[in-house]
């Protein structure tokens, strides 16, 4: 899947923006999610901040508590870059037990981590100011139609952002003013 199937630019086609600034790599943390601004040195303020990160704290197990303060400090990051909370739209992580990499898993208990996680992050995202999107709910929908995954059966496809963008675009307009 191309760069352009990916949900920041069909949200920044669906607004009519150039394409955004992407920081973030699919698999990362928290963690690596702040290495990574560090290294990229981006300047603010922009005009709207994105934040979807910890699927890959969840599912490398990292305790809940250790993830909502590493979650935090993202939004902190991404409120300095946007020069206000408002400006920043804080976005659930997608539930990858419909997946079939997680036929060997309890799927109950790996989508009950799922929402503690995003409950987490909701939370933090309101009590900042911030704007917050379920995705979640839209994830779940691949159970039933492959479709909606990528070929390599785990990450969302380019008609999954589609569904994303759509959900996306009113609340990163309304961010961006």
């Amino acid at each position: 899947m191309g760069v352009e199937e990916s949900w920041p630019s069909r949200v920044a086609a669906v607004l009519g923006w150039p394409p955004p600034n992407v920081i973030a790599t699919t698999s990362w943390t928290c963690r690596e999610l702040l290495k990574g601004i560090e290294s990229a040195g981006p300047k603010g303020p922009c005009d709207a901040v994105t934040v979807q990160v910890g699927v890959n704290d969840q599912y490398r197990g990292h305790p809940l508590g250790e993830f909502a303060g590493d979650y935090a400090a993202v939004l902190a990051e991404a409120v300095r870059l946007a020069g206000s909370p408002g400006r920043v739209t804080a976005i659930s992580i997608p539930d990858w037990s419909v997946t079939p990499h997680a036929a060997d898993r309890d799927r109950e208990a790996v989508a009950a981590d799922i929402d503690r996680f995003n409950e987490a992050s909701r939370r933090a995202a309101v009590h900042l100011g911030a704007a917050w999107v379920d995705v979640t709910a839209s994830s779940r929908l691949a159970a039933g139609d492959p479709s909606l995954l990528a070929a390599d059966g785990l990450h969302p496809s380019g008609a999954m952002y589609r569904v994303w963008a759509g959900l996306l675009a009113p609340a990163i307009r309304q961010a961006a003013g």
